[in-house]
């Protein structure tokens, strides 16, 4: 059996197991690397809500290779569902999702704005640095969205955004 007929056998179980079959399929897609990428955002793509949950933490799993093409799947469609569990498989990819998510904000995309911003707070503390970067910029709208989502990030952004507004103030 080739590894791209294993992946689909695993997403037919996704879509069509019981409980237990769709959690083993989720974490067997998320030890398969890029090549089940594809597969599962077309899942995202055209599955009901159950299936967006299984196929967004599977591709958590698989990790880095999965945020690209999240972000073009989220830039494809209106579908404000697909883009809330793509902005939370993001979140919770972490680390390495923080810059393109900071790239949607200094780029000021509109329709993904709330789904990185919310991706952002998800993530926390890493985001903080990279956010007061943003308040350095010359755009004061940049800078009114970076200090607004350290504000939404609550405890580990709001020390460092009073910081940084003390000595934009000096």
């Amino acid at each position: 059996m080739t590894e791209r007929n294993r992946i689909e056998e695993l997403i037919t179980d996704l879509k069509s197991g019981t409980l237990d079959v769709r959690r083993a399929a989720t974490a067997k897609l998320g030890t398969s690397g890029k090549e089940a990428v594809e597969p599962l955002i077309a899942v995202m793509q055209t599955g009901d809500n159950d299936l967006r949950w299984y196929a967004a933490n599977a591709l958590v799993l698989i990790g880095s290779p999965a945020i690209e093409p999240l972000l073009t799947a989220m830039r494809g469609t209106d579908e404000i569902d697909l883009r809330r569990y793509a902005a939370a498989a993001l979140a919770e990819i972490g680390e390495p999702a923080i810059e393109p998510l900071i790239d949607i904000i200094t780029r000021a995309e509109r329709d993904l704005m709330p789904f990185a911003m919310m991706a952002l707070c998800r993530i926390g503390e890493p985001a903080v640095e990279p956010l007061l970067r943003l308040m350095e910029s010359p755009d004061p709208d940049t800078q009114e969205r970076a200090a607004l989502i350290l504000w939404r990030m609550g405890e580990p952004g709001v020390g460092p955004l009073a910081g940084a507004l003390k000595v934009n103030d000096r």
